[in-house]
């Protein structure tokens, strides 16, 4: 009987293992290794939406390629901070390669949940208020990204409400749990108070309080204004219903939601601003550069555009000479 050499066995199974195991990490198309990329976003809005769209177009741009060498982990956490929390403990645990942290509320979770995989967010109104970042310069740990946050926006906002309409008093819709919303509010207030206008705050805790707190302005304001609050703005077109049977003149901090009936706002593409984020994401999984080292960036252009049809819908008369401080659009 031939002796078996346990020595040579022993040494060809761990070379088998060696290459199956190797062989799982792949992506099946020729070897190469896939990036996963957990994606949380506490609600879906047109601003959020667009953004993530920007964000894979500039990783499809730098030849990440979903389906082929990239997979997305997309979680919506339905405007629950609890679901959220839930989200970016489950891509800790699935040890994904990078977190797209898309709002304040996504990006605090996640920085809650690890300080090892590197965050990139956007859509945060104040990251170093809201405890995501040291400085914008530096913002150290894991995590970096685009604040939605122009510092010149929201005046130009509240001076055409103030100057070309006359407004005196304005109505102010936001969720108070969501830290960039209040953070939007006090400034709204200083900018409004400033100008001689009052502020009228009325606070939802969710979605379905939106219609009743858009009721509550009627009879009390001259206009109203959303800030880049995720709540009210997953509801929006519930405060236009309103603006719109009540002849207010509503007013957004956001592009994306002046599409969907506001009057006029001052505003940036958000899928320019997510393209941004997502040049940040590709020096990171490339390797050149380290979440901490990439300094936290503002949106480079504003515009101040108004909606001729939502001008009309809610009894705003547009004047010819607007087309010297802002752009217009038709509203189709």
């Amino acid at each position: 009987m031939k002796k078996i050499n346990w020595k040579s066995a022993f040494l060809l199974a761990a070379c088998f293992m060696l290459l199956v195991g190797c062989g799982s990490n792949t992506s099946g198309d020729g070897g190469e290794e896939k990036v996963v990329i957990g994606v949380t976003q506490i609600v879906e809005h047109p601003s959020l939406d667009a953004a993530f769209e920007g964000f894979k177009k500039a990783l499809e741009e730098n030849g990440y390629i979903e389906g082929e060498n990239l997979e997305f982990d997309v979680q919506i956490a339905q405007g629950e901070m609890s679901n959220s929390q839930t989200i970016a403990g489950n891509f800790v645990a699935d040890e994904v390669d990078l977190i797209f942290a898309n709002s304040t509320p996504s990006a605090q979770s996640a920085l809650q949940a690890t300080k090892e995989i590197p965050i990139v967010f956007t859509s945060v109104t104040d990251p170093v208020g809201a405890d995501l970042v040291e400085s914008f310069d530096k913002p150290g740990e894991n995590i970096t990204g685009t604040s939605d946050t122009h510092p010149e926006a929201l005046s130009s906002t509240i001076d055409f409400m103030i100057e070309e309409l006359g407004v005196k008093t304005i109505g102010v819709l936001y969720n108070a749990g969501e830290q960039n919303s209040v953070v939007q509010v006090e400034s709204i207030k200083e900018v409004a108070e400033a100008k001689g206008a009052t502020l009228v705050e009325a606070s939802v805790s969710n979605s379905a309080e939106v219609k009743q707190a858009a009721e509550s302005m009627i009879g009390r304001v001259d206009a109203i204004y959303i800030p880049t609050d995720n709540t009210v703005v997953s509801a929006f077109q519930t405060v236009v219903g309103v603006a719109n049977d009540e002849k207010i003149p509503l007013f957004a901090g956001e592009l994306d939601s002046m599409e969907l009936g506001a009057v006029a706002a001052s505003g940036f593409s958000y899928s320019d601003l997510g393209y941004e984020t997502g040049l940040m994401a590709v020096q990171i999984l490339k390797g050149e550069k380290k979440a901490s080292e990439i300094p936290v960036a503002y949106p480079q252009n504003f515009k101040l555009v108004i909606n001729k049809k939502a001008a009309e819908s809610q009894g705003v008369e547009v004047k010819d000479s607007w087309s010297d401080i802002a752009e217009f659009f038709d509203g189709e």
